[in-house]
């Protein structure tokens, strides 16, 4: 089969490097993304591995991008993605880019705290030059503190006594306790006025723009002045010198002015300047955080190695696919040459009994089903893969839940237009993680739009109405024409019956789905039913059969063939005895009755129940001739099918220890469901005689054998009878979809059409508005939710339950490319 149905054959083999030419050969092995590195030295620390040096550069170099990154957000520059994947830069290419990169920090550090110190500076002259401007108003009136929006007056000084002043600006938060403090400080000698500053400015501990208070306190004595300038530093005010006479403020004013000006073109320059330095680590960084990340997985992979004696050669150990084993060779050989080196080095696959790794490639489209499997669990190694099936099974029984041809429509185009346009930039990279979620699983979504609208067709429904696509079996003419109905008659029976054995009124089957006719009768709700009922059974029962049937090809592969005799055939046994004879009543049934005798018919289920009694009802008239004998006879074959199933391979395995060993060409020696198969390619002689685990084989423990294959036989019997009821739900599910429909068409839209004026056309708007919003939160979202649930658990439950084990691991390959096996 190929790598979607099993997993490829995955072998161990030896990487021999040598030390000039690792990093190259490592470096072109995760260009390509072909391998998984184990690690041979487990437990040495990471501080003690040789190449921990380098790995420590790496990390101070990414340090360094982190603050030339951090520096680009505080300018507000978008770091854009590398356009292009760089190689991983060799050792020279590494000390330039580290000397670049600590360069440009360097120069922004420099650079920044320049401008931080200007910016500074500058903020200190113009809350100077607004300090004085408002202090002149209040000085050069006449008037004491009558004019400034806010004067405060708290004392008034004594006559023939020189006033000093102290000036600055506050915290507009802190004004209030500032004046009670100096109040009470003061007692009263002193003059304060405060004010608002006229622009705003930034506060340098937040580096929010607020509205500064300027203050201007006039005191006398010498004592007064040092406790008010004590308590301007306890509310961290911003004091400034204050000249006394009206011409030094005005010359000082001059000064300040002209000193703004210079540091404005000082600081224009330095901004043109730091943009500049901006734009080179703009163009530089995104390369150089790709080759630094690249080149640090690099040297964790070589830390990985083990060197040889002479210390000349690394050997590494990984897990290679058997198919890629030409790649690695040719990833080697470029590597030995671009590095210089005259020894080539190569790649040499080694025995092992260890498991290895599960690898299944991908596309686009089996992701999204791959991953509905690996989430139930990773196949074992060379296990059979249920994603193929799974393709047209999941959204076939997803439809079966949701069949609508309208809301199959809507989910089919919602689809459809993600897959258009799925190289869009702004679909790919949207960081809503629901959003995502729903566009890697387009192609599934796609699907169960499809297969709803068929399932709508089969049960003919279109947002709850039936549609009329071929005309109905049904004739109401030649009912009426054959019966007595009266105009009396019909205006007291507003429900009239269609009599199916009356020639002429049933024409024959509808030639596709559900007749129309049945969405009018008043008990089409019974029909759909019994129909949808027995459908799920069906369905049911196949899926369940066709799931132990897919254990044949385990059995085959793993060459564990007595386990066909000895699980699969008791198993299909039980499962066909009883409920495929289940399935077997329901078609003949189907074929045998007619309209004519259906009332005679008799029930299925009387039947079911009569066979594991052994036991007949004389009301309940048999199907065929010989019923009871037959079912007698498949009952005891269900029943004598399941000691096989739990003592068969126990009493197998245990005759096979006993046995004398074979030669090289016996047979392997069969896992047991659950137990991983080994590297049967690379396993010596002695594996492949005691079943591929070499040792471990030999102690095996036959209770725990027993008592495996007992909790697997008892899981599967009552399994059937649990799996088969669990796909119920498919009826349950399909009704309540159809109802929920029905009700919300009842409910909202059919009170759209009630007038037919213009009136009624401007209230079917906002009407068939909240239809549609309705529609697509309840029955597409939710219901869809509702249905893929219950879908992925029939999936894991019922059907992988059958043949998958699930107990593998996946192959990580080292890969500088996120998706390297997409």
């Amino acid at each position: 089969m190929g790598s979607l149905f099993r997993s490829e054959e995955v072998c161990l083999a030896q990487l021999f490097l040598q030390s000039a030419s690792a990093y190259s050969c490592v470096s072109e092995l995760g260009e390509r993304g072909l391998l998984e590195f184990r690690d041979l030295n487990p437990k040495v620390s990471a501080f003690q591995r040789r190449f921990v040096g380098e790995v420590r550069r790496c990390e101070e170099m990414e340090k360094t991008f982190t603050f030339l990154q951090q520096e680009l957000r505080d300018a507000g520059r978008a770091l854009e993605p590398c356009p292009d994947s760089p190689r991983a830069p060799l050792a020279r290419e590494a000390l330039r880019v580290q000397e670049q990169s600590e360069q440009l920090a360097q120069e922004l550090r420099e650079v920044s705290r320049n401008r931080a110190s200007l910016r500074g500076r500058l903020r200190e002259l113009r809350q100077y030059l607004h300090v004085l401007r408002e202090g002149q108003r209040f000085t050069s009136l006449p008037a004491p503190l009558g004019s400034p929006p806010r004067p405060r007056a708290l004392s008034e000084p004594p006559p023939l006594c020189p006033l000093s002043f102290v000036a600055g600006v506050i915290h507009p938060w802190r004004v209030s306790a500032f004046e009670r403090l100096l109040w009470r400080a003061c007692r009263g000698y002193l003059v304060a006025s405060f004010v608002e500053m006229p622009e705003p400015m930034e506060d340098p501990a937040t580096g929010e723009n607020i509205t500064w208070v300027i203050f201007l306190i006039s005191y006398w004595g010498e004592q007064i002045g040092q406790k008010i300038r004590k308590i301007s530093d306890c509310f961290h005010c911003h004091v400034y010198p204050y000249p006394e006479s009206e011409a030094s403020r005005a010359d000082t004013m001059s000064g300040l002015n002209s000193q703004i000006q210079d540091l404005s073109v000082v600081l224009e320059e330095t901004e043109q300047y730091l943009a500049q330095v901006l734009d080179k680590v703009v163009l530089a960084l995104p390369t150089w955080r790709v080759q630094v990340q690249k080149m640090k997985a690099i040297y964790l992979i070589l830390n990985q190695c083990s060197f040889d004696v002479t210390e000349k050669c690394l050997i590494a150990e990984v897990w290679c696919p058997v198919r890629d084993l030409t790649q690695v060779q040719d990833a080697l050989r470029q590597g030995s040459y671009k590095s210089g080196s005259s020894v080539e080095c190569f790649v040499q696959r080694i025995p092992t009994s260890e498991s290895p790794p599960t690898l299944i490639r991908t596309n686009k489209f089996t992701a999204g089903f791959q991953s509905i499997v690996d989430a139930y669990g990773v196949a074992s190694y060379q296990e059979v893969n249920p994603a193929p099936y799974a393709i047209i099974t999941f959204p076939f029984i997803f439809a079966i839940m949701f069949g609508d041809v309208g809301h199959g429509l809507l989910m089919f185009l919602f689809a459809l237009w993600m897959v258009l346009y799925e190289n869009s930039p702004s679909l790919q990279q949207a960081s809503n993680e629901i959003w995502l979620t729903f566009f890697e699983g387009r192609y599934l979504i796609l699907l169960m739009g499809a297969f709803s609208i068929y399932t709508g067709f089969i049960y003919n429904e279109c947002f709850s109405k039936a549609t009329v696509i071929f005309p109905s079996a049904w004739s109401v003419a030649t009912m009426a024409n054959h019966s007595s109905w009266s105009s009396a008659y019909l205006a007291t029976h507003p429900s009239l019956t269609l009599d199916p054995n009356v020639t002429g009124v049933f024409q024959g089957p509808y030639p596709f789905g559900i007749d129309p006719i049945w969405s009018l009768a008043t008990n089409h709700l019974n029909f759909l039913n019994s129909f949808k009922m027995k459908m799920s059974v069906v369905l049911g029962i196949v899926h369940m059969g066709f799931g132990v049937l897919l254990g044949v090809f385990n059995h085959v592969h793993f060459q564990q063939r007595h386990r066909l005799v000895l699980e699969l055939l008791p198993e299909m046994i039980f499962l066909l005895a009883l409920f495929g004879y289940l399935v077997f009543l329901i078609f003949y049934k189907w074929v045998k009755f007619s309209a004519a005798d259906s009332l005679v018919a008799p029930s299925i289920l009387i039947h079911f129940i009569d066979m594991f009694l052994f036991t007949s009802n004389a009301d309940n008239l048999p199907l065929y001739r010989g019923q009871v004998p037959v079912q007698t006879v498949l009952v005891v074959l269900a029943l004598a099918s399941v000691p096989v199933l739990l003592l068969g391979t126990p009493l197998y395995l245990w005759c096979r220890r006993r046995a004398p060993r074979r030669g090289p060409a016996g047979e392997q020696e069969p896992l047991l469901e659950g137990q991983e198969a080994g590297n049967s390619v690379n396993a010596t002689k002695e594996d492949v005689e005691s079943g591929g685990h070499g040792a471990d084989a030999e102690h095996l423990d036959f209770a725990e054998i027993f008592m495996h294959q007992a909790i697997h036989t008892i899981e599967y019997c009552l399994g059937c009878v649990s799996n088969t009821a669990s796909y119920l739900r498919l009826w349950a599910l399909s009704l309540a979809h159809a109802q929920l429909s029905e009700v919300l068409w009842t409910m909202v839209m059919r009170n759209g059409f009630v007038r037919l004026n213009y009136a009624g056309g401007v209230v079917l708007v906002p009407v068939f508005a909240a239809f549609a919003v309705l529609t697509v939160a309840i029955l597409l979202v939710m219901e869809g939710l509702s249905a893929f649930l219950h879908a992925l658990r029939l999936h894991w439950v019922e059907f992988q339950n059958k043949f998958y084990v699930g107990a593998g691991y996946k192959l990580c390959p080292f890969a500088f490319a996120p998706d390297a096996w997409e």
